[in-house]
């Protein structure tokens, strides 16, 4: 189990209804309403949420490893992610894909800031060992 040096930030969120409710966050600048992955309803669901939320982290992650590489990441730096929800007997599990694009950097560059953000990147850390990712320079 990971445990914090420091507390840099709490989400706090509250969240009613499932799958087919509404999440809003204590401090009010999110308030979203949910539907199932591919149904009818008007919100988002889970997953997508979670992939937006890893792919902000993974860029942020990679600004920070370019910083200490010396590296000057593009402002065009983009994640496509995909994050799958089936079936894993009884329960429920999840695989992701990250597409990482990086233009305008040498692709051994970009290659070992991506291997050095997946070792940063506090959802890549999360996840280690949990689930099947696969994280691609494209």
């Amino acid at each position: 189990m990971n445990q914090l040096d420091q507390v840099l930030y709490t989400a706090k969120t509250h969240t009613s209804g499932g799958r087919e409710g509404a999440s809003r966050s204590a401090d009010g600048r999110l308030e979203v309403k949910l539907s199932r992955p591919g149904g009818t309803g008007n919100g988002t669901n889970p997953e997508q949420l979670f992939a937006a939320g890893w792919s902000a982290c993974f860029i942020s992650s990679m600004q920070v490893v370019a910083g200490r590489m010396k590296v000057v990441l593009p402002a065009d730096v983009a994640i496509d992610a995909e994050v799958d929800l089936g079936r894993t007997g009884d329960a429920y599990g999840l695989v992701v894909r990250l597409k990482v694009s990086v233009p305008g950097i040498e692709r051994d560059v970009a290659q070992r800031l991506v291997e050095a953000a997946e070792q940063v990147c506090a959802y890549s850390r999360a996840t280690r060992g949990n689930i099947d990712v696969a994280i691609n320079l494209v």
